[in-house]
């Protein structure tokens, strides 16, 4: 009886995580920026993309053993679902008690947890490409205006801060997008992201 080894590869998921986040940002930053008003339609963007393509790229970079990746998708994918919910809360779906007792502050706590965990995943894109580096920097400046705007510190200004980084956000993951797609699809860098900033062997 012989037995055969099958070996099943998964595409590199990056390129729809990266557009996932590119999408959700790009529209939740025209709100804090003042050139759309409220998240009645930020929210399906929030669960779809924001939520579920980044959800769904941090499956796949599981199944490559890719840790930061998985760590890095699955993390942001759950923190659209939390904010989701929280705008839906606030909005009283689930009921005008809830809404009643919705306390931004909270949320803040919550951005400043998220805020120590970007910090220590933007050390390590220092050794993965410039281009997630500089994604992960814009995030640290976001989180910083969105505790500060939740904890009602300079608000107007952090407001804009967190509207600024969430735009930056978008246009450098559109780009990472497009180099995933391209450089994979063509088989040589067609559109350039860096190389690694550092590398620490074991």
């Amino acid at each position: 009886m012989q037995t055969q080894s099958v070996k099943i590869t998964n595409c590199d998921p990056s390129a729809l995580g990266l557009f996932g986040l590119a999408m959700v940002t790009l529209v939740a930053s025209t709100q804090k920026l003042g050139l759309t008003t409220g998240v009645a339609f930020i929210l399906p963007w929030a669960i779809f993309l924001g939520a579920f393509a980044q959800l769904f790229a941090c499956i796949n970079d599981s199944k490559r053993n890719n840790v930061f990746g998985t760590t890095a998708f699955g993390a942001f994918a759950f923190f659209w679902f939390a904010v989701g919910a929280s705008w839906l809360i606030e909005a009283g779906v689930f009921g005008s008690t809830l809404a009643a007792a919705v306390d931004h502050k909270q949320l803040g706590v919550a951005y400043i947890g998220y805020l120590i965990f970007s910090l220590f995943m933007t050390f390590g894109a220092l050794g993965t490409n410039k281009n997630l580096f500089i994604i992960f920097v814009f995030i640290d400046f976001l989180f910083i205006g969105l505790s500060a705007y939740s904890f009602d510190i300079a608000p107007a200004f952090m407001k804009n801060v967190a509207g600024v980084c969430e735009l930056l956000i978008a246009l450098a993951s559109f780009y990472g997008c497009a180099g995933n797609v391209l450089n994979q699809h063509f088989g040589k860098t067609v559109v350039p992201l860096g190389k690694a900033i550092i590398t620490i062997k074991k």
